[in-house]
Formats: structure tokens, C-alpha cells, sequence
């Protein structure tokens, strides 16, 4: 049995060396994993860097297809089932990540005065599931009136209501093209017409939600964590972005460790193998280099180490100091 898997994701590779030692596992950079890397493969572990179809799968062995993220649509599932491909995501793994992001984003734009001062009374979300339930939480406990909005588990005030409302509207939908609520651009021109003239809007969501043409002539504040067409970012919609970021948002030792356990557990299920138990690896085992970033305004920190290098995207993304440990 043969695991292709992307080198970035924590962990995989050392627990199942030590746990399944009759399983091959092979590390790749996301860029290297291609239809002839994968044909023998039995299983793919995957970050949202993959486009996982018919052009990768078609000619392999692959039986599972695993992401280490909540989003997974940069794979298609509906081939993947059409041909008896299982495929997993890990929705909630880095929820707790995404929360303390907004919490941080939110913080620093108050600290920061460059929005009138009758901002910062309602939060809109956008959004009710692992993520943005963490986040109204939050936002109560630190004194924000809350609004949501999800219309297909019924919770909430509509979209409109959001956009009339609310001072801060921030995104934590899948991102979906069709279906009776899809979410491809829920953020347009007809929707920011719609809102308060200071209005805030965030998405640390998925590229796409938001319609980043629309933001950039708007006039309203934003903070992009996620991006259309990442990592070839809109150099223009970077640059007049209040707070911007290299889709680090979920990025946390915990969330991390969460998705690979998550996905460990599946393929062990899948083909009857052992659980195995990735709690005693450190992260420092795995990213020596890497240190935590403590320091305040880190956010508005990395927004200028962007803007000054939008091309160094990807670069930028892998060496991000992952928080929590």
C-alpha cells in the first residue's frame, strides 16, 4: 500500500513510518504531485494547492482522497464518486485558528482608528457552521450585537438584513456554484450597494466568496485572508486592502495536528489498519525554523510583508510561523 501525500501537511509521514510499517509513504511538494506521482498510489493526502479530477486520478490506483482542510473544492467530488473514489475532508480542523484570526483582524482595526467611531456595535455572519458559531461567540463575549446568516440550516436574518445592519460582515461559508444557495460571489456589487457606507467585510472564508472587483470599487473596508486565484493574487485589490494575508487564517499548531489526525483516522478505517495516535509528535520536530510569532499588531505586520512582495504569496504562506505552539 503506497500514500502519496503533501510534505506540508504535519505529522503523516512520521506516524505512519512508525505505526504501519508495511504502508510506503511518500512526501511530495503539492507542485510535484501530478497523474504520474500518484498512478500507483492507493491513497492522496491533500492541501487546497491540489486540484484533485479527472486529469489527476483517471490512470492511478487511488482509492481515497483525503484533504487536510475544511474546503474542498478543489476536488471534484462528483467524479470521484462516479468512480468509487472515497474522499474525505476535515471540516472543523482548524475552526478554533479561524475564530482567534477574526478576533485578531477585529482588534487591530479598532486599535488601528482608521474607521469611524460608530463602527464596531453589530457583527454580521455569514455563515453558521463550525467556524462561524466560534466566532459569534466570541464576538458577544466581546461586547458586539450579532446577526446571522444561513439559509440552509434556517439560522438567521436574511442577506439583506446582514448588508442594512451590520458594521462588520464577515464570510465563513463553503464556497459553491450551484445549488439553492450558492455562495460564488454572495459578496457582489448588488450585495456592498446594499450596506452601510463604513462597513467592514472580511473573508477568511474561500476565495471567490467575495468578488474582489466589486470590493476594490466599492469604497468599504476590507480584510482578505482568501483569494481568487490564489496564489496569483489582484496586486490592485491587495494594495487597498485594510488588513490582507496569505490564507494563514486557519493556520494553528492544533489545527493542523486536528486535519492529519482527522485524515489518519479515515485511511485506517478505510482499509482496516491501525489507529494511530499523533499527540506525541511536536511540532518543533517538524518545522525546527519555525517560531511563534507573538507580537502585537502581527497582522498589520504581515499585510505589509505582503503588499511589499504580493508575487513571494506562496512563499510567504509556507514560511508562516504557525500559531499555538
Amino acid at each position: 500500500m503506497k500514500i502519496v501525500v503533501d510534505k506540508d501537511i504535519p505529522f503523516l509521514a512520521d506516524a505512519v513510518h512508525q505505526g504501519w510499517p508495511n504502508v510506503d509513504v511518500l512526501p511530495m511538494e503539492s507542485s510535484e504531485i501530478d497523474a504520474c506521482a500518484v498512478q500507483d498510489a492507493d491513497v492522496l493526502v491533500v492541501r487546497t494547492r491540489t486540484r484533485v479530477d479527472e486529469a489527476l486520478l483517471s490512470d492511478s490506483n487511488v482509492q481515497m482522497v483525503c484533504t487536510a482542510t475544511i474546503g474542498y473544492d478543489h476536488i471534484d467530488t462528483a467524479w470521484c464518486e462516479k468512480h468509487g473514489i472515497r474522499w474525505m475532508s476535515c471540516p472543523g480542523c482548524n475552526a478554533q485558528a479561524v475564530c482567534d484570526y477574526i478576533e485578531e483582524a477585529l482588534a487591530e482595526t479598532q486599535d488601528s482608528h482608521r474607521l469611524p467611531p460608530n463602527a464596531h456595535r453589530t457583527i454580521g455572519i455569514v455563515g453558521v457552521g463550525h467556524v462561524g458559531s466560534l466566532v459569534a461567540k466570541m464576538a458577544e463575549r466581546n461586547g458586539y450585537a450579532v446577526l446571522l446568516n444561513d439559509p440552509p440550516k434556517g439560522i438567521g436574518v436574511t442577506i439583506d438584513e446582514i448588508a442594512e445592519k451590520c458594521d462588520i460582515i464577515t464570510f465563513h461559508t463553503p464556497l459553491t456554484v450551484n445549488g439553492e444557495n450558492p455562495t460564488y460571489h454572495l459578496c457582489n456589487e448588488a450585495f456592498l450597494v446594499k450596506c452601510r457606507s463604513h462597513a467592514l467585510i472580511i473573508n477568511a472564508a474561500r476565495g471567490g466568496i467575495a468578488d474582489e472587483q466589486a470590493l476594490l470599487h466599492s469604497g468599504h473596508p476590507y480584510i482578505l485572508d482568501t483569494w481568487e486565484n490564489e496564489p496569483h493574487i489582484n496586486t490592485e485589490v491587495l494594495q487597498h486592502s485594510f488588513l490582507a494575508s496569505m490564507h494563514i487564517a486557519g493556520y494553528s499548531v492544533q489545527g493542523k495536528r486536528n486535519a492529519t489526525q482527522m485524515c489518519l483516522d479515515a485511511i485506517a478505517g478505510h482499509f482496516g489498519l491501525p489507529v494511530l495516535d499523533i499527540s506525541q509528535y511536536p511540532y518543533s520536530s517538524v518545522h525546527p525554523s519555525r517560531k511563534q510569532n507573538s507580537s502585537k499588531h502581527w497582522l498589520a505586520a504581515i499585510t505589509a510583508q505582503l503588499k511589499a512582495s504580493p508575487t513571494a504569496f506562496e512563499a510567504l504562506r509556507k514560511a508562516y510561523p504557525l500559531r499555538g505552539e
